[in-house]
């Protein structure tokens, strides 16, 4: 919850909003739930070429064998995000800088590399699968848990801070 008593808004970003930003989204979701912080979860893709089409199979595929469901369709990232979130997290430096490049002048979202809380390797890219093989998306899941339990755990002690 943030200081105000109202949910926390979490936005995880990609490229197109089919791999990995909507298994980002339910990962989030899932920790933030279980690290007790009251949260709205999303995801959306600085690109338009998935818009209204469900997550990957293969990221579905890696998910549901983890049990997560993935329900969502891709949207692009618009202004009114900026607004409506609290923090946005890129999965990778060229996401980050798109969105720091399409956000309004006084924006009130914070926007960081999604594994800016992977404790094994801050500030890293969340690599793209799309073009490979199903282990990309199992390594994939893999960094995306592992900084998404670490965002929960740091929310929940309100120490996200700025990066």
């Amino acid at each position: 919850m943030t200081d105000t008593g109202k949910p926390l808004r979490v936005l995880a970003l990609c490229l197109g909003n089919i791999c990995r930003s909507p298994v980002a989204e339910a990962l989030l979701r899932r920790e933030l739930a279980a690290a007790g912080v009251t949260a709205v979860v999303s995801s959306a893709g600085t690109g338009d070429w998935h818009v209204g089409r469900p997550a990957d199979p293969r990221s579905r595929e890696v998910a549901a064998r983890h049990g997560l469901p993935l329900e969502g369709r891709a949207r692009q990232l618009s202004a009114a995000d900026f607004y409506e979130q609290d923090v946005i997290l890129a999965m990778d430096a060229s996401n980050l800088a798109d969105a720091r490049r399409l956000s309004p002048p006084n924006a009130e979202a914070r926007v960081q590399l999604m594994r800016d809380f992977d404790p094994l390797a801050p500030g890293v890219d969340v690599p793209d699968p799309y073009y490979g093989g199903q282990d990309g998306f199992e390594e994939m899941y893999r960094l995306l848990e592992r900084s998404a339990r670490t965002f929960a755990a740091r929310v929940a002690g309100q120490s996200v801070g700025n990066s």
